[in-house]
């Protein structure tokens, strides 16, 4: 089927109190000469974030950006699979995911996109770590926890990636059909741990491509002690259901 869209390409980029970011993000993204589509997924944001995109639609973008509305916070694998969902019922062929906080520079995606539709890889990774440590204007104390958490996810899942928690990703369209995404159970860091996994569970092909990591200037940051312990507890039950044969990826 010939998608129907503007663009063959759709950035999905979940939200919650982001009205600092979100119009900067959406023009910066759509503006690209690589055109990509945006699909917001908000979790009922109290800031008015949603009304902002609904105006961006209404006056600027109405074949371009879309919105889904969430009660509350449900966390960001949901929002992300909502938004998978979507998009695969709407046939676009690259599915990006990306931040609201322009930590992901927007400039940046036409690279993750040429290592799919370009090189043929399955899926590619905005990398921090692939070729060092990229990252601005962290604590030393958060570039440390998430250098060695990736080092951790790749000994104890034995994989080579080198930024496993990496939330800047373009899959191509097939990858998350293939995924059976009603079984994928994690909800912070360690969905992206565990969707990556499950991609090469699956045989699918993923380069990193070398980014550097902004840290947020506006709003707050999304970051808790539970996510992280999601991330860490989590990669021992992902291996532990590879070394069962129990897999939950069909």
């Amino acid at each position: 089927m010939a998608n129907k869209h503007f663009s063959d390409s759709i950035v999905i980029i979940p939200t919650y109190n982001e009205k600092e970011n979100v119009e900067a993000i959406v023009r910066a993204v759509i503006g690209l000469e690589k055109g990509f589509d945006v699909l917001i997924i908000d979790d009922g944001s109290p800031d008015g974030t949603a009304e902002i995109v609904k105006r961006l639609m209404a006056e600027d973008f109405p074949d371009r950006l879309f919105l889904i509305q969430r009660e509350g916070k449900l966390g960001l694998g949901t929002a992300y699979i909502c938004g998978f969902e979507w998009a695969i019922r709407e046939q676009y062929d690259f599915i990006f995911e990306m931040d609201a906080d322009f930590s992901h520079n927007p400039n940046d995606l036409p690279k993750l996109y040429a290592a799919c539709h370009d090189e043929g890889f399955d899926v590619s990774i905005g990398s921090r770590y692939v070729t060092g440590v990229n990252v601005v204007n962290w604590p030393m104390g958060r570039v440390l926890m998430s250098y060695f958490a990736s080092k951790y996810v790749r000994f104890v899942l034995g994989i080579g990636l080198h930024d496993t928690t990496a939330g800047f990703v373009c899959y191509r369209r097939q990858v998350l059909e293939t995924i059976d995404l009603k079984k994928i159970r994690f909800k912070g860091y360690a969905f992206q741990i565990e969707m990556k996994y499950s991609s090469l569970c699956l045989g699918f092909k993923i380069k990193e491509v070398p980014v550097i990591f902004v840290n947020r200037e506006l709003g707050t940051s999304k970051m808790s002690g539970g996510i992280f312990s999601e991330a860490l507890f989590g990669v021992i039950r992902l291996r532990m259901t590879k070394i069962k044969g129990v897999q939950r990826v069909q």
